[in-house]
């Protein structure tokens, strides 16, 4: 990571501190609100798997090339590419639906539904293209995911499974990928400026919105089933 910052237009280190902290403090709260695994049915278990398993098979590839198009800083599109190379070369959609499938937790159309308009509002924020906030908002959940791997694990052991590839993976790559992003927010700031007014955190703010419905479900899955 010290290559980054030798080699990139000036890191405003101030700025990245601020970025990091207020992220990390959104995910703080998710994760301490995270429901005790100990108080879930088996149903709802199965729910928190098979719904993190429908938004994630199919869409981080796709948030991930999302952010490069986005960008301009060389630095942050080898970390991009670097982690895409690893998805693709690994095939971690695959890895993931293992993982799924070990916790009888594969995704069905309620499952489906039940983040259908979340995912939708962040597939639509990505697709503008605004490289400074899409890379914060791809920080925010490589951070996020290295915390809940431990958390998903858990949750796949009380549907009695063992299969442990993908978080195993997830908890160890992440941690690199999601310091590197960070770097690269405040770097792309500097040549690739937002519009003025622009909140830094809206894709942030679709993402764990997102996030929050995988973990505590939706009371609108049943109803968008029969409407």
């Amino acid at each position: 990571m010290s290559n980054f910052a030798s080699t990139s237009p000036i890191l405003d280190e101030s700025l990245e501190v601020s970025i990091r902290e207020h992220i990390t403090s959104i995910i703080n709260d998710q994760i301490g609100a995270l429901p005790e695994i100990e108080k879930l049915t088996n149903d709802e278990i199965r729910g928190i798997i098979a719904r993190y398993s429908a938004v994630l098979e199919g869409n981080f590839i796709y948030w991930m090339t999302a952010t490069y198009l986005a960008i301009k800083v060389e630095e942050a599109r080898a970390i991009i590419i670097e982690n895409l190379t690893e998805e693709v070369r690994d095939s971690h959609p695959a890895m993931l639906r293992r993982f799924a499938k070990a916790a009888n937790a594969f995704p069905t159309q309620v499952d489906a539904l039940a983040v259908d308009s979340e995912l939708t509002a962040v597939r639509l924020f990505l697709g503008k293209l605004e490289g400074v906030k899409s890379l914060a908002t791809m920080a925010y959940f490589e951070s996020y995911i290295q915390r809940f791997m431990s958390y998903l694990a858990d949750l796949a052991a009380a549907r009695g499974s063992a299969e442990r590839v993908y978080t195993d993976v997830h908890g160890v790559c992440d941690i690199a990928h999601s310091e590197g992003l960070f770097q690269a927010v405040s770097v792309e700031m500097s040549i690739n400026p937002m519009k003025a007014g622009s909140n830094l955190y809206e894709g942030v703010e679709l993402l764990s919105t997102l996030v929050d419905t995988i973990n505590h479900g939706s009371r609108q899955a049943a109803a968008k089933l029969h409407a």
